[in-house]
């Protein structure tokens, strides 16, 4: 392995520029070339980054020699040139959701597997210091065993967001709505946090955004195999934009939760991170005092920080040392593959009116 690591993105949009930033922040690694559809596009980008710009993936990895693709096309273009960058010969780490549809999920997870190449997908949330402390005190058996996990995420995205991009609110070119889109962080952790789904019976809505196609609400009940149980309320129909939580409840009766998101939800390109992610809920045995100390903690990092940028920074530099170290990445292929089959589930309950077994 170089001493540097060999970076290129994927599809040179908005997100695309997040990714960027935080590629040339994180310690050895390299930002070196870009993939886009058309030259023009991609070669504003590169211009913009001092890299080079390419119209076919499988040139840019062989031809540069890179060890980690950024994916950041939208989210039913993901397999292809995921398979292509695999094939090539480099690592990939794909924008959530891993895509829109299990059989593309398993087609990436398929390809790296033969290609002998980690697969990721980008979780940050999973990096913020109030979610690893979530995760901690699982498994320190704090709350026993986890045996009610609940998501509400309350948000808000208006016409002029959907219309600032051709492929947003279509079934199509977005693969679906609030549970596509901007739902996936928070299923990432509920997974994460309570373990491999059973069930899923759930319902989705339009609720007040008569100019799209796909859905701007969801609520689901989960089984969990470990024996729990889950509630999901996700929804872009409240102004201004509240918050995200995910909350997990203990067999012992005690609670830990964090909210991922405050005040107005982040849009890549449109606005920044405002409100720090903290830990609101915390009854440990012995810790219940602790909650404050870790809300102040928590802030004054948050103030030092670009929030829009660090948490990507994170993941890249954890990627980076799984590559290095020849072990799988802390979001795995398979992990996102989990987000997607619990929101598909949503969609066919939706449609058949019964349970789904995963």
């Amino acid at each position: 392995m170089p001493a540097l690591l060999r970076i290129a993105v994927i599809g040179p949009g908005k997100v695309a520029h997040l990714h960027a930033k935080a590629a040339l922040q994180t310690p050895n690694t390299q930002l070196v070339a870009v993939y886009g559809r058309t030259f023009h596009k991609a070669d504003d980008f590169a211009r913009q980054y001092g890299i080079k710009a390419y119209t076919d993936v499988r040139e840019m990895v062989e031809r540069e020699k890179i060890d980690l693709c950024l994916v950041c096309t939208t989210h039913p273009a993901h397999r292809e040139p995921t398979i292509a960058a695999l094939e090539a010969g480099s690592h990939v780490l794909v924008e959530k959701p891993l895509a829109s549809t299990l059989e593309d999920c398993d087609a990436m997870i398929d390809a790296a597997r033969r290609s002998n190449r980690y697969l990721g997908v980008i979780s940050q949330r999973r990096f913020y210091a109030p979610s690893m402390r979530i995760r901690e005190a699982i498994d320190a058996g704090k709350i026993g065993k986890p045996v009610l996990g609940t998501i509400q995420m309350l948000g808000w995205r208006d016409e002029e967001y959907y219309k600032s991009d051709a492929w947003r609110g279509t079934w199509a070119d977005e693969g679906g709505g609030v549970l596509v889109n901007q739902s996936p962080h928070q299923l990432d952790l509920l997974c994460w946090y309570m373990g491999d789904i059973d069930e899923v019976y759930g319902v989705w809505s339009n609720l007040n955004h008569p100019y799209i196609e796909v859905d701007d609400t969801a609520l689901a009940i989960v089984k969990f195999k470990n024996g729990g149980l889950g509630n999901i309320i996700v929804s872009n129909s409240q102004k201004p934009g509240i918050f995200g939580k995910v909350h997990v409840h203990g067999q012992n009766g005690a609670s830990v939760g964090v909210q991922t998101d405050g005040g107005a939800l982040f849009i890549a390109g449109r606005s920044s991170i405002t409100d720090p992610p903290v830990n609101d809920l915390w009854t440990v045995p012995g810790e219940e005092t602790h909650l404050a100390k870790f809300i102040e903690e928590d802030t004054a990092f948050f103030n030092t920080i670009d929030a829009t940028v660090y948490y990507f920074g994170l993941q890249i530099a954890e990627f980076r040392d799984a590559i290095r170290q020849k072990r799988p990445p802390m979001v795995t292929g398979e992990d996102g593959r989990k987000v997607v089959a619990l929101f598909q589930a949503i969609y066919e309950s939706t449609r058949t009116g019964l349970p789904v077994k995963l």
